[in-house]
């Protein structure tokens, strides 16, 4: 080998700074040739190791960008700002963005060329249970996520035009080709992911259960069972504009109490205690702001439920029903005895007679009942399968696996019971018609997904230790990954609605949630100090096999599924139909032809 030729390169790492490198390149003498049909090259190894090949940021750049950007979720600002600060490094934010982009590629890379060690961990532990699941905001950026139940990694993300089974079911396939068999899977009750995983199961070798989430089940009967009632009590609420008129009265008050709010308020506390006095309201400021405090007490009524959860286990109008007869019986025991001052009492009444549209109101009323006594059986059946609220961050006791299994045959037994007992409380006929219905459609669930419910316990291999291990009965450890992952975006940009982070947001964003995990960690790379090397190794790897001909000895990757089109418009689309051009060229074209109820009548 004899000198080429010698090249400067400006080279930028954390290690090093931003500093010009003198690199000198070796050819062979010989004038030898590659199988591609260049002479063998010899390059700085030491270089190649710090730097991509015909790049200027060196690996640790990449990995420290990468890992601000999706595991730590920081902004563009921010990583610049402390790259300049800390390492002296000035770097664009669109180069920043580039960093971000090229890291996920090469994570992506590695945890391929990980499969294999990855799959043998998850064989030692006697299988792996997937938890497949699509999230998306406002139906665009429909994120697609397989992930290992019992390790909690991400094995697979993708991003699909909508959440189809045509669209679901090659990414899942490609899983399972690259990392085994799972020994079950849990689902929500969604019509693309049933089918989907369905065939998905058909085309193992051996079955599989597949599990149908419990909370799912209870969200998707509570909906059945009490959304008509509860849309219907909201268009009362509307109709009444009860909570309007009360805001109004408050914000008056407020104004009228000006200044002295803060005596109010103190006059307010005061008369809250005062359990010895009779029901009466005080005179002047104090009876002012006991007034207002009441229609605040009424607008008040979302912090009755958990304010995490979401309809139908929190019925917020139903909620507020409750509050306003409450509010309106407790306005006719002041007035039983009037106010002295003129002011407090005619604010008073003003109260009660906008609580009395609401509670007058035969058919809240009906709707009301109604509400009650389908949510009973809903609670009734979210106790039976011990069921925490979503969001509930109560501690729950840490069972071992057989008081685990116990538990879950006390579940199965419970619900056994409880199906049984709603088809003796079934009224066969009578007035009690709602009731009928209610309890049939709950029925009707349980004996549509049934057979889905139970399966949990999964026998484990005498090479993972034997015994029994248990599935998890609900997908929320996937739901509350969404959840993070939304907090993290949503703490990046600033922004509530993340519709177009999401929709521009890479699935393999997704994989870098594993790098919060040690175990995962240590399969793919050691720790994260290890992670430039491991890139630079991959690299290498790369550029060693285009310069052979022969193949390199990489497993054989499964096949990417074809990419679908889907009727909506995603972004491409969208910059396309969405010109002046299209709509002149459709102007145009419409121009030259006779209205369209002229020709048929012709």
């Amino acid at each position: 080998m004899g000198v080429g030729k010698t090249l400067l390169r400006r080279v930028v790492t954390l290690a090093h700074g931003d500093l010009t490198v003198r690199e000198t390149v070796h050819v062979c003498r010989a004038g030898c040739r590659t199988p591609s049909g260049g002479p063998p090259m010899r390059r700085a190894a030491c270089l190649a190791a710090c730097v991509p090949s015909g790049g200027t940021f060196g690996y640790d750049v990449l990995v420290h960008v990468g890992l601000e950007r999706f595991l730590y979720h920081r902004q563009r600002e921010e990583i610049r700002e402390a790259l300049e600060q800390r390492h002296g490094i000035v770097v664009s934010a669109g180069e920043v963005s580039r960093l971000a982009r090229r890291f996920l590629d090469h994570l992506a890379a590695l945890h391929e060329r990980r499969a294999p060690a990855l799959r043998a961990a998850l064989e030692r532990d006697g299988g792996w249970p997937l938890h497949a699941d699509a999230t998306g905001e406002d139906g665009r950026g429909t994120l697609l996520v397989a992930w290992s139940g019992w390790r909690g990694w991400v094995l697979g993300a993708w991003k699909i035009p909508t959440e189809r089974a045509d669209a679901i079911l090659p990414r899942l396939r490609q899983v399972v080709a690259r990392f085994g068999a799972p020994c079950a899977v849990m689902r929500d009750l969604g019509r693309a992911m049933i089918p989907a995983l369905d065939a998905l199961v058909g085309g193992l070798a051996h079955p599989v259960p597949v599990l149908a989430c419990h909370l799912h089940l209870v969200a998707d009967l509570g909906r059945d069972l009490l959304a008509a009632s509860h849309d219907a009590l909201r268009e009362r609420f509307r109709q009444s504009k009860v909570r309007p008129k009360l805001r109004d009265l408050a914000r008056e008050l407020g104004r009228e109490l000006g200044q002295g709010i803060d005596a109010g308020r103190e006059s307010l506390l005061d008369w809250q205690h005062d359990f010895e006095s009779s029901h009466c309201v005080p005179a002047g400021a104090g009876g002012l702001a006991v007034v207002r405090g009441l229609a605040q007490w009424v607008l008040d009524y979302p912090s009755v439920g958990d304010y995490r959860s979401s309809f139908p286990f929190d019925r917020p109008y139903l909620d507020l029903y409750e509050r306003c007869l409450r509010a309106g019986r407790s306005v006719d025991a002041f007035l039983e005895r009037p106010p002295e001052d003129r002011g407090v009492r005619r604010a008073l009444e003003r109260v009660g007679r906008a609580l009395d549209t609401i509670a007058q109101d035969e058919r809240a009323a009906a709707l009301a009942q109604t509400l009650h006594s389908r949510a009973a059986l809903l609670d009734e059946l979210r106790d039976t399968l011990r069921l925490d609220l979503p969001g509930a961050r109560r501690a729950r006791p840490v069972l071992s696996e057989e008081e685990a299994a116990a538990e879950l045959r006390d579940i199965h037994a419970g619900l056994d019971r409880l199906t049984a007992d709603l088809r003796e409380r079934r009224p066969a006929r009578g007035p009690a018609q709602d009731m009928r219905q209610a309890i049939d459609i709950v029925l009707a669930h349980l004996t549509r997904h049934g057979k889905n419910l139970w399966g949990h316990a999964i026998a484990l291999p005498p090479g993972a230790g034997g015994g029994v291990r248990l599935v998890a009965r609900t997908n929320n450890c996937l739901e509350n990954f969404f959840r993070d992952m939304k907090h993290g975006e949503r703490r990046r940009s600033g922004r509530k609605c993340l519709t177009q982070d999401f929709e521009r947001l890479p699935a393999e964003a997704a994989l870098a949630a594993n790098l919060s995990r040690p175990d995962y960690v240590a399969i793919l790379c050691g720790s994260l100090d290890g992670l430039q090397a491991a890139f630079a190794a991959l690299d290498a790897e790369r550029r060693g096999a285009q310069r052979s001909a022969e193949t390199p000895s990489l497993p054989p990757a499964p096949p990417e599924p074809q990419p679908l089109v889907s009727a909506s418009l995603p972004a491409a689309d969208r910059r396309i139909v969405r010109t002046e051009a299209m709509d002149r060229r459709i102007d145009r074209a419409a121009r030259s032809r006779a209205p369209r109820t002229k020709r048929l009548a012709g």
